[in-house]
């Protein structure tokens, strides 16, 4: 039992170019697709003068369908973008095609073939949500939110300086065109912002119009009478570049690190170097919640981001996990969440005690195979992604006029900056006390030389690395220790016993290495990542799982940084805002003044 999405959307003809079998309309005209695109919509916002000064620039579209406009930007962009310019792009889609089927689409309309191949090598999944894909060869960045349109567009958090409205036509999806939309479309906007349409309905001039949108109708392009150009009053804001610090060397500034970089944006990374060495290996899974929620959303959604980008880092080692049962309830969960679609078509699936029994080499109950999941070295990761590390330690931080300045031990200087990322896990409190966050020692044990058939998680972990079985971890809130403790390789070896009774035997045999560090840990079990005000910034508590946390949150980081969009959708971004706790007492303050004044009143 697994999720399947519908039936594909595109269908071919016999002649002619591919067609929705939903909407009854063409991807793109017979003959012109990419002039099309080229006049409508680029010319038609004016583009390329328009980001000729900008540093950074946003184009939001409706309708992704098979990227022909996509393909047309970035080849406009390769060619015409300002020196040091960064292009983020975000597009809506309700009925996301295969990678193979965008392949085929992307080929058929000729132009850039380079382009169209690497826009099809990373078509972005089919799963509900967010999804980020990477083109650092042409300086951009792409957010595909799949789902239905006034839900995605209301989720997003940019601002787009132009707007590709390219839904198929009014007549045959008047959904796309509805003035609530176009109301969204300009609250989503910068001013001075820029739209183009092929449709020119008196429907959506006056959607456009009634949204603050001065509308022109302009000649049509292929032969079609006419198509609309739009614009906001008002000049967009400057974005200015910014000196980042990040205070913390472990994933989380690592993460920032990569992600400021990605975007154009150095980041100097400070360190005082004395924390544990990594694991040999980490594992990076969603965290499972039959809930389906906004939560398990935001898992499901870093994981995948996580994988992708420590695939790129060379750094995975191993793909998939086997989810046991670890109790009586667990195999309807696992039923439920199998059946979801914030998973990619067939990233997670039931398996039967047989084909558990056969992955593992010994007795299992039903359990769920995670394809979204995988093995990390994290000594990759993190040599990858910190060029500009600072073993120094930054004892203290003084807001100086618009700058913050970091300072030594002596109080003496050691940098300035526009922005101060605090990431040093339970440290973090140093510089930010107010922050909630609770210490949590983990020890995980190594086998050196053993083997496992696959990577397990039954309460516990196994996972196989190149030079044997690390498993574990122990979970002690409250205590600091560093050491390496026999009673917790003891621990570790009955947990793995529970659930795979074979393997701890042979487990038990090796002589046993083990990694001791502190875990940041929060009163709610979910992170923290945002602003804390005054150009400060933070990124912790990250529990367990920062290894799969981290570097999607690192990038909605670097993007409230950069007054850039964020890979986050709202309501994720709330999850996780420092504001949270604060917001809650507040709350909570609030509701007991009202009792108090019932009380008073009885």
């Amino acid at each position: 039992m697994t999720w399947s999405p519908p039936p594909s959307p595109i269908e071919w003809p016999h002649a002619g170019p591919p067609r929705s079998r939903l909407y009854d309309d063409v991807y793109f005209s017979a003959g012109g697709g990419l002039a099309e695109a080229r006049e409508v919509f680029l010319a038609g916002c004016g583009l390329p003068e328009r980001w000729r000064s900008a540093r950074r620039f946003t184009v939001g579209e409706l309708g992704f369908g098979i990227g022909r406009n996509l393909l047309a930007l970035l080849e406009l962009w390769r060619s015409t973008a300002p020196a040091g310019g960064f292009l983020h792009v975000f597009s809506l889609e309700a009925h996301p095609l295969a990678a193979a089927e965008a392949a085929r689409a992307l080929a058929a309309l000729g132009g850039p073939q380079d382009l169209a191949r690497l826009i099809a090598a990373r078509w972005p999944g089919r799963a509900r949500g967010f999804h980020r894909v990477d083109f650092p060869e042409v300086s951009s960045t792409l957010d595909v939110a799949i789902g239905d349109a006034a839900e995605a567009l209301g989720a997003w958090d940019g601002r787009a300086d132009a707007w590709f409205l390219d839904g198929f036509s009014p007549a045959k999806n008047p959904a796309m065109w509805t003035g609530e939309l176009m109301g969204l479309v300009a609250r989503r906007s910068n001013p001075g912002a820029t739209a183009a349409t092929y449709a020119a309905a008196g429907a959506v001039r006056r959607a456009l119009g009634d949204a603050g949108f001065g509308v022109e109708r302009r000649a049509g392009a292929l032969g079609k009478r006419h198509r609309l150009r739009a614009a906001l009053p008002g000049l967009p804001p400057p974005k200015d570049a910014r000196r980042v610090a990040v205070i913390g060397g472990g994933i989380a500034g690592a993460s920032l690190a990569r992600a400021l970089a990605a975007m154009g944006t150095e980041a100097r990374v400070f360190d005082a170097g004395d924390g544990p060495a990594p694991p040999p290996a980490v594992l990076v899974a969603p965290r499972l919640d039959a809930g389906l929620g906004a939560q398990a959303a935001l898992f499901a959604q870093s994981a995948r981001r996580a994988l992708t980008l420590y695939e790129a880092a060379d750094a995975v080692t191993g793909r998939s996990l086997l989810q046991l049962a670890a109790g009586p309830k667990d195999p309807r969960r696992f039923a439920a969440i199998a059946r979801s679609d914030l998973f990619e078509p067939e990233a997670m699936r039931l398996i039967s005690a047989a084909e558990a029994h056969t992955s593992l080499n010994e007795s299992a109950g039903a359990a769920l195979l995670i394809g979204d999941a995988g093995t990390v070295a994290p000594a990759a990761v993190l040599s990858a992604w910190t060029q500009n590390r600072y073993r120094v330690r930054v004892r203290r931080l003084a807001r100086e006029g618009a700058l913050w300045r970091g300072l030594d031990e002596a109080g003496e200087p050691l940098f300035e900056a526009d922005a101060v990322c605090i990431a040093a896990g339970v440290g973090s409190t140093a510089f930010a006390p107010d922050l909630p966050l609770l210490p949590v020692r983990g020890q995980a044990s190594f086998a050196p030389g053993a083997s496992t058939w696959a990577a397990a998680a039954f309460g516990a972990w196994v996972l196989p690395t190149p030079a044997g079985v690390l498993f574990g971890a122990t979970h002690d809130r409250g205590d600091t220790g560093l050491d390496v403790r026999d009673s917790d390789h003891q621990r570790n070896l009955a947990a793995v016993a529970a659930a795979q009774p074979r393997l701890a035997e042979r487990l038990r045999a090796s002589r046993l290495q083990g990694w001791a560090g502190v875990r940041a840990a929060t009163p709610d079990y979910l992170p923290i990542a945002g602003a804390l005000g005054d150009g400060l910034f933070c990124l912790t508590g990250l529990g367990s799982r920062g290894y799969t946390l981290a570097p999607l949150l690192a990038e909605h980081l670097a993007a409230l940084i950069a007054d850039a969009p964020s890979p986050l959708p709202r309501v994720a971004a709330a999850l996780i805002s420092p504001a949270r706790f604060a917001e809650r007492a507040a709350r909570k303050r609030g509701s007991c003044n009202r009792s108090t004044s019932i009380d008073n009143l009885r």
